[in-house]
This record gives structure tokens, sequence and C-alpha cells, in this order.
């Protein structure tokens, strides 16, 4: 099948943190998309990727790493690379904060023509409703403040001859046994052979995605060059919590019932929140 012309000759992207939970997913998809993919993973990391791309094991955010390691200067870099990224509170974030900086801005200034940096809902903190680029952030948690600073730094320094992207993420799923949501609880619950699980009242709306359909969506974006600044990379579609939990439970017949109220909601969580999905959906329209 020929290729449309958009992927002729498509080019090189690095993917940084391409061991982690969402990582492999973005390899794959950006792969499917014809291009050639350098996963850059940090030593010892084990995880399996799709064998078509390079694998290139270095600590990037280590003072002495040169992108060099990498070969040519790549087109693209797809930044996932991110330490505790399920510990909200992880003193982490904010050390390696300048870290993560300092690499891309060397990128940028090295000739990166394409960075797509991947974001999070919890840059905004609390709020009800539709977040869209321009929703006022109050991030609550080291992580939605580390990765705030992040985004609003590289949006004053990155040269314009770098196109940005910050794709904000919301709640992913799939590929749940790598990751440390309630979706793997609940596994881990069922391989323990437990018919109850513990719930709070589940009445809090999210916007859930599955992890492969957000490798598709960031790999999509790394080829929209003309997409920049800040957008949501999400379904766009608020669920309550109980809802996703109960099809997930009947899904993957674990046989658990929810105990509901065993614990309080928490009271900085919103009643509903999700992601603005107009961008996005016009990124992948694009393909069709």
């Amino acid at each position: 099948m020929a290729l449309p012309e958009r992927m002729i000759g498509m080019s090189r992207v690095v993917v940084t943190g391409a061991a982690g939970y969402l990582g492999p997913h973005v390899v794959t998809a950006l792969l499917e998309r014809g291009h050639d993919v350098v996963a850059a993973v940090r030593s010892g990391r084990g995880v399996e990727l799709d064998p078509r791309a390079t694998v290139v094991e270095a600590d990037i955010l280590a003072p002495d790493f040169e992108p060099e390691v990498w070969g040519a200067t790549p087109h693209a870099v797809v930044h996932l690379a991110w330490k505790d990224g399920f510990r909200h509170n992880s003193p982490a974030h904010m050390s390696q904060l300048s870290a993560h900086y300092d690499l891309l801005m060397r990128l940028a200034e090295r000739g990166v023509a394409r960075i797509v940096a991947l974001g999070t809902m919890h840059e905004v903190g609390y709020w009800e409703g539709a977040i869209e680029a321009s929703t006022p952030t109050a991030p609550l948690s080291q992580y939605g403040i580390a990765k705030e600073a992040l985004r609003r730094s590289l949006a004053l320094a990155v040269p314009e001859s770098t196109s940005l992207a910050w794709a904000r993420a919301y709640y992913i799923y799939g590929d749940d046994r790598r990751s440390e949501s309630i979706f793997r609880k609940l596994l881990d619950a069922a391989d323990a052979g437990r018919t109850e699980f513990p719930f709070t009242s589940g009445k809090n709306l999210y916007d859930f995605i599955r992890v492969e359909e957000l490798g598709r969506q960031l790999a999509a974006l790394t080829d929209a060059e003309d997409v920049k600044g800040t957008l949501s990379c999400c379904s766009g579609n608020p669920v309550s919590l109980a809802q996703q939990v109960e099809q997930y439970i009947a899904d993957n017949h674990l046989g658990l019932t929810l105990q509901y109220g065993a614990f309080p909601d928490r009271p900085y969580d919103s009643p509903g929140v999700w992601g603005d999905a107009t961008i996005i959906r016009e990124v992948m329209e694009r393909d069709r």
C-alpha cells in the first residue's frame, strides 16, 4: 500500500522514557507511521520494545549526557521520560526539573525541529468541567507543580525554529500489569482470590483513554508540526469512575464486587474533569 503524501520520507524520531508505561505504545505507533525510531531507555530497564526500533541505553538526565549517543540529530523528540509519575509527591519531580529543561533546550538548540512533551491534567489542579489550553492552573501536587513549571519555561525559552507541543494526558488504562493505577489493583485483587474490592462512591467523572490510543495520538501529534502549544490528548468523554471500573471488572471476568463507600471521596478531587479533545480530534482526522 502506498504511503500518503504526508508520510513519504518520514523522519528520525527519538522517544525518551521508551521503556516506561506509555513508551512502548508510542514507539510502535511511530514505527507504524513509517518513522525511524530511537527508543531511549535507562540501563537495565529490560522492557520488551518493538524490534523495529533502535534501543539506546543512557541516563538522559545526567549532567554529562550527550545526545550524540542517539546518532545524527533527530527530526523530532517525544519526551515521555519522567521518574515516579505514579507517585505524585515524590521528591524526584522537583529535584529533576532542571535536568528535563536543560535536555529539551539543548535538543532545540541542536536543531531538533519538533518536540512533543508529555504533560498531565495534574498541572491544572482542582477544576470542574473540560480542561482547555487557557484553563487556569493551580497544581496541588509536586508532580503537577513540576510539570507545570516545565511547560511554562519551555514555552518562553524554546526557539521559534523548534515546533513545540505540550500534550496533557488524563486517566490512562490498558497494559495494566505495568501500571500502578486502580486497574492494576483490581487485577492484583482478583489474582489473590478476593471477591470484594473496597471503593469510594465512584461518582467522580474522569476522561479515560486506553494507552494504545494515547500512543497513536502522540505519534500523530509528532507529525502535526503546525500544532503548537498546549493541548489535551484524551477521549474528551467524561465517564464515572464507577462505570469504568464496573465495566473493567466485567470485561476481564475478575469476579469482584465493589464495596461502595468503604473509602471516602477525596475532598480535593473534582466531581468531574475531562479534556477538551477538539484539537487532537482534528489531528487524528487528518489520517482518515
